[in-house]
């Protein structure tokens, strides 16, 4: 099971990096950003229950390409919504054999308010509520990579960011905390989880930069109602960007480096997007 599941979290791991940010301003109504990424990670590395970075197990080898659209957009004045496609292609030999799978991938969806705007204050702080939807095939099948986790995810974060203006530099984070709810068809709850995501990103010239720091720290698992202590996830990612104008938007291209982790994937993903904002007015 650990040799198929590193698989599948590979695409999990990579949707937090693909979601764009535009610190902590809530989006005006009729107005939005569309962005897409892609991510490729090629690996035979992953972080064992003591949290050392071992080989895969069998000469196991995962290669996963993922792709995410998202969108934005004001709702109301103060709330905003976001809404994340995921398409994935999942690879995976060892000395047992082939498995891949391609297809789509689970679906997140978020509401964000800024309480203190409607106080009449400018203060960049929002509350993040939101929905991570099974979408992608789940099947128990040893041999059958899954495209998701088969359960819905809930999650709630608070989040600040400051603007340095005039000069071209900001700050941004979240802390949240993620419900996982219990997938009945394999009879497996992977933990509820504690999240943090931080950022520093400006202007060079014409180019832009972020490095983000991000993780996340998980409770042990549940598996046919029985905790496994040996289930517990946790991760810390450093992820250095750069931003490229082109046309209306931007293209981004960057790598997410791991830095710590326990029961999953090592190694580094490095992908490309772009991003536009838009309007209807």
């Amino acid at each position: 099971m650990l040799r198929r599941s590193n698989v599948a979290l590979l695409a999990g791991l990579l949707f937090a990096t693909a979601t764009p940010i535009k610190a902590q301003w809530v989006e005006p109504v009729g107005e939005g950003w569309l962005a897409f990424a892609v991510f490729h990670q090629d690996t035979r590395r992953f972080y064992d229950l003591s949290g050392e970075s071992r080989d895969l197990f069998s000469e196991g080898h995962a290669r996963t390409t993922s792709s995410f659209l998202t969108a934005a957009t004001g709702l109301f004045p103060g709330v905003d919504t976001w809404v994340q496609l995921s398409f994935s292609d999942l690879n995976y030999d060892d000395l047992a054999g082939e498995r891949s799978s391609t297809g789509l991938g689970d679906t997140r969806i978020w509401l964000r308010a800024a309480p203190l705007q409607w106080l009449g204050s400018s203060f960049p702080f929002t509350i993040r509520g939101g929905v991570k939807l099974p979408v992608g095939d789940f099947n128990v099948d040893s041999e059958i990579i899954p495209l998701g986790d088969g359960q819905r995810d809930w999650e709630l974060m608070a989040e600040l960011g400051h603007s340095f203006y005039p000069r071209s530099l900001y700050v941004m984070g979240w802390i949240g905390y993620r419900w996982r709810e219990l997938n009945t068809e394999s009879r497996k709850d992977f933990g509820n989880e504690l999240f943090f995501f931080a950022q520093v990103g400006g202007k060079a010239g014409p180019l832009g930069y972020k490095v983000a720091l991000d993780g996340w720290d998980g409770e042990p698992g549940v598996i046919e109602g029985l905790p496994v202590a040996s289930a517990q996830r946790d991760l810390i990612q450093v992820q250095p960007s750069v931003l490229v104008p082109a046309g209306p938007g931007q293209f981004e291209l960057g790598a997410r480096f791991t830095l710590s982790g326990r029961n999953l994937p090592a190694g580094t993903a490095y992908y490309l997007g772009y991003f536009v904002d838009w309007s209807l007015f």
